[in-house]
């Protein structure tokens, strides 16, 4: 494990990862680089393991996969020996370590006396297969890197928390893709962690529109000559472009989206900056596998072994995970201890980008953090 303690800045944005992009404000986009001097700077160390021979669900294998990942905090021991003080911070689809240091997450939840207070507790920031500065298809495999699905994900983090001498987590967050990787960790290594809160998801397969959207990023990709077959040179602009626009809609809630474009020349603006930004930092075929890396997802046979306290928190104006399916109300009965909260929508909730906005979810939060108290 190499550790380098490291000092990280993060821009008071509104995106905590791609499928949130559409709250970004562009007030705020514009303004970036100042509004990074005000940010809060949390003291984070940087850690990667590189895991040998790592064969993906497909068979496929790499000789070496490389995960990254950043720490706030100091592991602690019970008397048995036993981390007692661990928590996995899982970000969403196209998000990486920094995710989560976000704002409006971590200034809520990590500071002095908060709800993951780093002086109590060893918080664990990974980067997924295929995102950040782990493993992924930009770094020279292109459309040969290994089709990666979410039960990759979850074998390598468990690999990689085995590297780090990690034996127990206290809590395990997800987000968006975090928040269906939850859910493949409690069926997978029951009892590894004390209590599991997914936020913004469905434990269900990804079909309907969610499965619509997500390939039709993909198609728009797949289908633009530049592409080549994922060889390109230079980005295939348009397929990329055609893609964000799609996740940017996945994204939306309309209360923001009409409180912050109220015209229709300040909403085009809002789409040209947004659109902009994310074509700029994107690469096409690390779009393409992280969107499809949910292609297998499906815990809903297996949700009864999942005898671990769950907290599950959807939000009512998220548009990739609309309540009136009605989807969650029945599978939270299949989970012995679970709850289901549906967040009602409000001028605090961001669509799908609730998952991050942590003062409307902290409350509920604390309550099951003092009820899975070891111990209690």
């Amino acid at each position: 494990m190499n550790m380098r303690a490291g000092r990280i800045l993060i821009a008071a944005t509104l995106v905590a990862g791609t499928f949130s992009l559409a709250q970004t404000n562009p007030a705020v986009v514009a303004s970036q680089a100042s509004s990074a001097a005000a940010a809060k700077v949390w003291p984070t160390a940087d850690g990667t393991v590189v895991l040998k021979e790592f064969r993906f669900g497909t068979g496929e294998t790499l000789p070496e996969l490389k995960l990254h990942y950043l720490t706030l905090g100091t592991p602690h021991r019970n008397a048995s020996g036993q981390t007692d003080n661990a928590v996995l911070l899982l970000h969403g689809t196209g998000g990486n370590a920094h995710s989560l240091l976000n704002p409006l997450f971590a200034d809520v939840l990590f500071g002095p006396g908060s709800l993951l207070d780093i002086s109590k507790y060893f918080l664990i920031l990974p980067d997924d297969i295929g995102h950040g500065q782990s493993s992924k298809p930009s770094d020279g495999l292109h459309a040969h890197f290994p089709a990666y699905d979410y039960d990759d994900m979850v074998r390598s983090q468990r690999m990689m928390l085995d590297e780090m001498k990690v034996d127990h987590l206290r809590l395990i967050l997800g987000t968006s893709m975090g928040c269906m990787e939850s859910f493949v960790w409690g069926e997978t290594y029951p009892g590894f962690a004390d209590a599991l809160a997914p936020f913004a998801c469905l434990p269900v397969p990804l079909a309907g529109r969610n499965r619509m959207m997500r390939y039709m990023a993909i198609e728009a990709i797949r289908n633009d000559p530049a592409w080549m077959g994922g060889e390109y040179k230079t980005e295939p602009k348009l397929g990329l472009h055609n893609a964000n626009e799609m996740i940017f809609i996945m994204g939306s809630s309309p209360l923001q989206m009409q409180k912050n474009a109220p015209t229709r020349e300040l909403a085009e603006k809002y789409v040209d900056t947004v659109l902009a930004r994310a074509d700029a930092n994107t690469d096409a075929n690390d779009l393409l596998f992280y969107v499809n890396a949910s292609r297998n997802y499906d815990p809903s046979p297996r949700l009864d072994r999942i005898t671990t306290p769950v907290l599950w928190i959807n939000s009512a104006d998220d548009y990739i995970n609309p309540p009136e399916l009605g989807i969650a109300q029945e599978m939270v009965k299949r989970m012995p201890h679970a709850r289901f909260i549906l967040l009602p929508i409000s001028d605090a909730t961001r669509g799908h980008g609730t998952h991050t906005v942590a003062a409307v979810w902290k409350d509920y939060l604390g309550e099951f953090m003092r009820e899975t108290e070891p111990g209690k």
